[in-house]
């Protein structure tokens, strides 16, 4: 007997788009096959629903510990199963700084009673913890986040010497965050200078500009290529940077790139209608840059699609430009927006799948997710092409109330979501309480 049978469902998997029923057996996929008759506990007729891999979301920031004001493990993770989202990676800029293992140890131990959703977590590096990411292990953490652009506490790395250690000795993917913060400062005050408070939301792109990215984001690669490091370069916003990086698969890259949903979504003219509530490091840029990416996205010079879901309350993004944090709320939302670039001809739902599910699994080697596979956990995205999605403060799920789409009419909605063989959300409800697991690596 199965657990739960999905019948007549539209699979997207594999580059392959084709219709057939899943049998669920505990947590995993049992079969896969045009019709199945066997009995089972639960039975869910699809029919006119996509049925994708869950989301994996290799970066977001859930803010615990020390930030929950903002958001927590749990908050947030709730908010990704309504988008479709079943594991995340989580980064290491909160409080404190999740720069050593012990840290990182009690970040899981966090999660295991908290996360809705299926995790990991990265190890930070910093100037002074060369010896942390020797030790990590591999088979746990995600992968080891460099900022090499300024960040929370003492996680700027900035020191040339241990740059070349990390990327010389780092046992796992290295991911990084890449601007340059000698050159944003200096703009600062170009900026400072030429218009005192009158400094808006509107200048953040040039303030956070495309040379800032390019120095850093070479600077990168050129480290990579030196020491045949794992490189992963995070949330990409520039045509110039796409230059650095070869088009292809994924499957024999040590150099991947990755895009988030609202640098493909935004341009400088939504700073107008927006403000604050778009800005982000780095900063969402020109409608040219934007193209570029969707561009570099369809000809796979771009791996990876995730969120940086960042969430600040209202009061920190209603301050002043200077003073409003930069970030924005995602992971209700990315895969209705991804899914409006499929209705407009952009992105096809093959690509989607892709970028947001089996890409993320490659690349980190995950265990056993990612695909729609005999033997693999019951992960999936259930997505209903025919519902719009109208974005409203109300039924926005973040600690923060709020998100950037807020106003807009999604042409899609998560139909359901599946976790672990468990039907967790269905139609706007929570359905189970079931907690998310930590993700296993092949490594």
């Amino acid at each position: 007997m199965f657990d739960i049978v999905l019948k007549n469902c539209t699979i997207v998997n594999e580059n392959h788009i084709f219709e057939s029923d899943i049998g669920i057996k505990g947590q995993r996929i049992e079969k896969i096959a045009s019709s199945i008759t066997d009995e089972a506990k639960e039975t869910l007729d699809l029919a006119g629903k996509i049925v994708m891999p869950g989301v994996i979301d290799d970066q977001v920031h859930f803010r615990e510990p020390g930030l929950t004001h903002k958001g927590e493990i749990a908050t947030e993770s709730r908010a990704a199963l309504a988008g479709g989202i079943t594991s995340y990676f989580e980064m290491p800029n909160v409080n404190p700084t999740t720069t050593t293992n012990e840290l990182l140890d009690k970040k899981f131990e966090v999660a295991k009673y908290k996360s809705r959703a299926n995790y990991s977590f990265y190890l930070g590096a910093s100037n002074s913890n060369i010896e942390e990411i020797k030790k990590v292990d591999t088979n746990k953490a995600c992968g080891l986040k460099v900022f090499m652009g300024a960040s929370t506490g003492d996680m700027l790395v900035d020191n040339e010497d241990t740059l070349e250690d990390i990327f010389q000795y780092s046992p796992v993917n290295i991911v990084t965050h890449c601007e340059n913060t000698p050159r944003i400062l200096e703009l600062e005050k170009e900026f400072s200078a030429k218009y005192g408070d009158n400094v808006e939301p509107k200048h953040h792109p040039y303030i956070r500009d495309e040379e800032s990215c390019y120095l850093s984001s070479s600077l990168a690669v050129g480290l990579a290529k030196k020491y045949g490091s794992n490189l992963h370069v995070l949330h990409l916003t520039t045509e110039k940077e796409m230059s650095l990086f070869d088009a292809g698969a994924i499957d024999d890259k040590k150099i991947t790139a990755e895009v988030c949903v609202h640098h493909l979504f935004f341009s400088e003219k939504d700073y107008e209608t927006k403000g604050n509530f778009i800005k982000c490091n780095p900063s969402i840029k020109k409608e040219t840059d934007r193209q570029a990416l969707i561009n570099a996205v369809n000809n796979d010079l771009i791996d990876i699609i995730a969120t940086d879901h960042a969430p600040h309350t209202l009061e920190e993004k209603e301050q002043h430009y200077l003073k409003a944090p930069a970030g924005l709320p995602l992971v209700q939302h990315m895969l209705p927006a991804l899914l409006d670039f499929y209705k407009k001809d952009i992105f096809s739902l093959e690509m989607i799948v892709r970028k947001t599910s089996h890409n993320i699994a490659k690349r980190f080697k995950i265990k056993d997710r990612g695909y729609i596979r005999e033997g693999y956990y019951a992960d999936f995205a259930i997505v209903d092409m025919n519902k719009v999605f109208s974005v409203t403060r109300e039924n926005t799920l973040y600690k923060c109330g709020w998100s950037p789409f807020e106003g807009y009419n999604l042409p899609a909605s998560i139909y359901a979501t599946i976790l672990n063989g468990s039907l967790v959300y269905k139609e706007g409800e929570f359905l189970d309480d079931s907690l998310g697991i930590q993700l296993e690596f092949d490594r």
